[in-house]
């Protein structure tokens, strides 16, 4: 059972939403009646999803989602009126995964909440995917230097240059790329 936050931050009548939510299965956590401290509360309450009931999502309320997307994620579901595109396009920017215009009807609950889990998984691991491939080039970059600087001080080749580093590794049992930084952080040092 998803555990759901509902912001109703509108003029609509906000038990529909609610009753909806409940009909279908889902643990409603809490009901706010604004988006203020929004993630202090997730991070509390550690709800599944996040929905936003609003006539349209003002500046601050989005500026409270980008900060849970930012420090901790989960789906968000924008339910409004708001058509503008540049509305749409700063809701998804803050990190909403949805955004449903012209309200809610208790049958779309479930499609469209499990359509959000979803989407936010696979962006999730594709955001995952992007920091370990730049993590490793961060490190591989840090290896060629460190490579450099020893072919350089030692006149050594570039393979020399790695041996000399994996045996330094093994020797103090520490991983390749603290070796590579200890390397550029003495020739910094010295320079």
């Amino acid at each position: 059972m998803l555990r759901v936050m509902l912001v109703l931050d509108s003029a609509k009548e906000p038990s529909s939403l609610k009753e909806g939510l409940i009909d279908v299965g889902f643990d409603v956590v809490e009901t706010s009646t604004t988006a203020a401290a929004l993630l202090e509360r997730v991070s509390a309450l550690r709800p599944d999803v996040i929905i936003i009931d609003t006539d349209s999502p003002t500046r601050d309320t989005l500026e409270q989602l980008s900060f849970v997307s930012r420090e901790n994620p989960r789906p968000i579901v924008v339910f409004t009126d708001d058509r503008e595109t540049a509305t749409i396009r700063a809701a998804l920017n803050a990190g909403v995964t949805a955004y449903i215009v012209d309200g809610m009807r208790p049958e779309r609950l479930q499609p469209i909440l499990d359509v959000a889990v979803a989407r936010f998984t696979q962006d999730a691991a594709l955001r995952e995917e992007l920091k370990a491939t730049q993590d490793r080039l961060a490190e591989r970059k840090v290896l060629e230097r460190a490579k450099g600087i020893l072919m350089h001080q030692k006149g050594v080749s570039e393979n020399d240059a790695f041996r000399m580093m994996r045996k330094l590794a093994m020797d103090r049992h520490r991983k390749l790329i603290e070796i590579a930084q200890q390397i550029i952080d003495i020739a910094d040092m010295s320079a």
